[in-house]
């Protein structure tokens, strides 16, 4: 069996001033997906992607880390305005929230689009330790 060595080309994401950044905060990890207007990816950075192990990775300082690293790419190509929408129970939402407006981009608004059920499927029994 012959490997493959063609070279992937890299996908071209048009950057605007305005964009969104999407906050994915459960309580195991952090993900920030810095996106255009469209939903396409700019930059995105996570708690274990900078090297956090374990129950490192859901806290506020794993979460102000991974923001400022991904927001720093996205300044560089010229993101200037983000709508932040945040989803998820974990700790770290507002740490990443503040790290992304210290490197320089302007947060405009914030929405919780964390999923809540309509008394939808029965949930897990109690946890027992």
């Amino acid at each position: 069996m012959a490997k493959k060595t063609g070279s992937t080309k890299k996908r071209v994401v048009i950057v605007e001033a305005t964009g969104q950044a999407h906050i994915h905060s459960s309580f195991n990890n952090i993900i920030i997906s810095l996106t255009n207007n469209n939903g396409e990816v700019i930059s995105w950075s996570s708690a274990g992607k900078k090297g956090f192990r374990g129950s490192k990775k859901n806290t506020p300082y794993a979460a102000q880390v991974a923001s400022e690293e991904c927001a720093k790419t996205a300044y560089d190509l010229g993101l200037r305005k983000v709508k932040v929408f945040v989803k998820g129970p974990g700790n770290g939402r507002e740490s990443a929230i503040r790290a992304i407006n210290s490197v320089g981009i302007q947060v405009n608004e914030i929405v919780d689009v964390t999923p809540l059920p309509h008394n939808g499927c029965r949930p897990a029994k109690r946890r027992r330790v």
